[in-house]
């Protein structure tokens, strides 16, 4: 089967929340016929009637499932509650989604064994209740699980070891780069649990990583992350996904790039 290219809507997510319709408009224009939505439970009918419109179809989403409380993208935590996993699910089905991914967890958890291992239990218990639906779960990965290490292992390794085998795993390229790990040993290491990885590159440029969001991320295939070798490290893959954190030149431009990377040299 052919590994589908999407692009993870935050990427855009100025632009979403501003014109929900004109903006997924503008990416179907770009070639994109799959996206990954995030905090789409409150949103779920018309962001799925919108996607519908437009040719576009969500195979993968983010949604919290191993944190009680909203983590913001830069690591700081809240006291917001998130949705219940049955209401998550309900808005996947909704969303004709098959896998629902947990996009973030405090990093603070990642120094120790204990705290790691409470992160599976939630997963795996989030898979069973998944499971029923016909729906999978996953993990996505940021710097800070590859960073923390126990006997060798990085802790995404560690985390993996612990979760139920219907538990799925998306690798973000571009923050294993930053964490110093070598992505296609990594992906082999992991091995058929990556069904879905985040395609995003950069200079990795000391300066510019410093900011958050970071300043360095380019079109895939123009930085030094090695996308083509951890590509073809992925035997199981499903879908390869565009994201940026942030990017100052034209966003929508940069995107459409980055896709046709992915089906000339990747996907293809």
């Amino acid at each position: 089967m052919p590994v589908q290219t999407s692009i993870q809507l935050f990427t855009v997510r100025d632009a979403l929340e501003a014109d929900l319709d004109g903006t997924l408009a503008a990416l179907a224009a770009r070639g994109f016929t799959a996206a990954e939505p995030y905090d789409f439970v409150h949103r779920a009918e018309p962001l799925a009637e919108a996607l519908r419109a437009h040719g576009i179809v969500a195979p993968t989403g983010h949604a919290f499932l191993a944190s009680t409380s909203f983590v913001n993208p830069d690591g700081t935590t809240t006291t917001r509650p998130v949705p219940a996993p049955e209401a998550v699910f309900d808005a996947a089905d909704t969303l004709g989604m098959t896998t629902v991914i947990e996009p973030y967890t405090d990093p603070a958890l990642w120094q120790s064994r204990e705290h790691i291992a409470d992160i599976a239990r939630q997963l795996n218990a989030a898979a069973e209740i998944g499971a029923a639906r016909g729906i999978r779960v996953g993990y996505h990965n940021h710097a800070h699980e590859l960073e923390a290490t126990f006997d060798g292992k990085t802790g995404l390794e560690v985390l993996a070891d612990l979760l139920d085998p219907r538990v799925v795993l998306e690798v973000d390229l571009y923050w294993v780069a930053r964490a110093g790990v070598d992505s296609p040993t990594l992906l082999r290491t992991l091995g058929d649990r990556v069904i879905a990885v985040h395609v995003k590159d950069g200079t990795l440029d000391a300066e510019a990583v410093k900011a958050y969001p970071p300043a360095d991320q380019v079109p895939a295939g123009q930085g030094v992350v090695p996308l083509e070798e951890a590509l073809a490290a992925a035997g199981a893959l499903e879908v390869a996904i565009v994201e940026f954190d942030h990017f100052d030149g034209d966003l929508f431009d940069a995107v459409e790039q980055s896709r046709v990377f992915l089906d000339e040299k990747v996907t293809a």
